[in-house]
Order: C-alpha cells, then structure tokens, then sequence
C-alpha cells in the first residue's frame, strides 16, 4: 500500500509539472506574439512619422511677392472687368471706356509706362477683368495722377475707370470690386483742349471695343482680366493693352491691335 501510494505521488507530481511546463509555453507564446504585433505596429508607425516630416511647402509659400499680391487682391475681388466696365460708361452719358485698372495688381509697372502724352496714367494701375495690366501703360489723356493704394484697402479692392466722352473729357469713376457699387464719379479737372483732342482722335482710330480686347487676350492666355487701357502703339495706330493674370499667379500682357483684334505683342512677367 505505501509503495502504490508513493507512485501515485509520484505520478501526481510529475502530471502537475508537465501541465506547469504547457503552461509556461502557451504564456511564453502569447508574449511573442503580443511582442511581434507591437514591434510591427511601431514599424509601421515609423515609415508614417518621416513622411509627415517631409511633406514639400505650401504652394503659396514658392510664389514670388509680386504674385502673392495679386492672389490677394484677385481672391477679393467679385466684380469683373465686364461688370466693372459696364457700371463705370453708365456713369457717362454716350461715354466710352479708355481705361480701366484693378488697384493693388502691378501699379508700380503701371506707373512706368508712358501715355501717348508723355505724362503718367491718373489712375495708374492695369485694368482686370481677370488680368493685371504687366505693362501699366497709362492712360492717354494723361492727367499724371497716380493709383491711391497699392493693395485692397478696408472697403476691399477697387476698379480705377477713365470713361471718355464724345469731345475727349475724361471721367474717373472708382467702383468697389467687392460690391460693384460706385464710389466715385467725377470729371477730371487737368486737362485742356489738346489732352481732349488726342483721347477723341484715339477713340476715332479704335474700332475694337476694350471688351473685344480682352476676349482676344484671354482666348490666348487662360485667366483674369486685371487691366485695358488705350495707348498709341509708338505712332503705328492705336492698342488696347490687356493684362491677365493666369491660374499661376504670373502676368502676361497683350496688345492688341484696336482696329483688328491682332495681338502684336506679349510678354509674361515672372516675379
């Protein structure tokens, strides 16, 4: 009796260690996996983490001043060219656009250029309808005043228009491009008979409306019209001159030919 007691012991002992061993194993087993999916989910996470980190800057942040300017005051702006040029000639009775700029876009290239009287634009900026005037070409009555902002103020951006009258009298209507509402409507004190002459005898030459201009100009180059103004092409007839602005932010200016829609010149500003 004590020897089959003794084996029996013996038995029970050996059954509890081997069930102690299966134990260990399957608890050991567990953590390796628990340990495998860890270290795979870490992994994973660490080819995410560089990436983040990489991510190539916000397009805004590659565009030069000049561009980023105009995406602020375009972003702003509501009222188009069309709209903008139709509410400043029914400011005027019979009178017919000359010019018609978006301030804020390019004014400084504006400034620059000469009107066909040698004296700068009154109001200095491109026209848009879309583009901004690359070339600033200035008004050919050439009042010499210059764009009063350079950005869009508190009001929002504003369309600078010259509408002519049949006798060359400039008018300058200023019309918020956010509201299409006028601002200002009023006649240009500088000027004297030979400044009328002139804008009238520019007017005569120009059978092409700034409206056809610019058609032209954006059937050429996709975009927005910030700027038609009428220049003298260097005493070879007359041009509108057409800015637009592309989807990449950069300006291009066209000139077209005033009598027959004939672009005879472009140029894209990079900056």
């Amino acid at each position: 009796m004590n020897s089959a007691s003794s084996r029996s012991r013996t038995l029970k002992t050996v059954g509890a260690l081997g069930m102690a061993a299966a134990t260990a194993v399957l608890m050991t087993g567990c953590g390796q996996s628990s340990d495998s999916a860890t270290s795979a989910a870490t992994s994973e996470a660490a080819k995410v983490v560089p990436q983040k980190q990489t991510t190539s800057p916000s397009a805004s942040a590659r565009l030069t001043e000049d561009q980023q300017e105009r995406k602020k005051v375009l972003d702003a702006t509501k009222v188009t060219f069309d709209d903008a040029a139709t509410t400043a000639t029914g400011e005027v009775a019979g009178g017919k656009l000359v010019d018609l700029d978006l301030e804020g876009v390019d004014d400084d290239d504006k400034d620059q250029s000469p009107s066909p009287t040698g004296s700068g634009s009154p109001t200095g900026s491109a026209s848009p309808t879309g583009s901004a005037s690359p070339t600033g070409s200035a008004s050919p009555t050439g009042t010499g005043t210059s764009s009063p902002s350079a950005s869009p103020g508190a009001d929002g951006p504003v369309w600078a228009a010259e509408v002519a009258e049949k006798d060359g009298t400039i008018h300058t209507v200023r019309i918020n491009a956010v509201d299409g509402k006028v601002i200002e409507a009023r006649v240009d004190a500088d000027q004297d008979a030979d400044d009328k002459k002139q804008t009238a005898d520019l007017l005569a030459q120009a059978t092409q409306t700034p409206q056809q201009a610019a058609k032209v100009a954006t059937e050429k180059k996709k975009g927005t019209v910030t700027s038609v103004g009428l220049d003298d092409n260097e005493g070879d007839g007359v041009i509108w001159q057409v800015d637009v602005v592309g989807s990449d932010w950069k300006k291009t200016t066209f000139d077209v030919d005033a009598k027959n829609d004939t672009i005879v010149r472009e140029e894209t500003d990079n900056d």
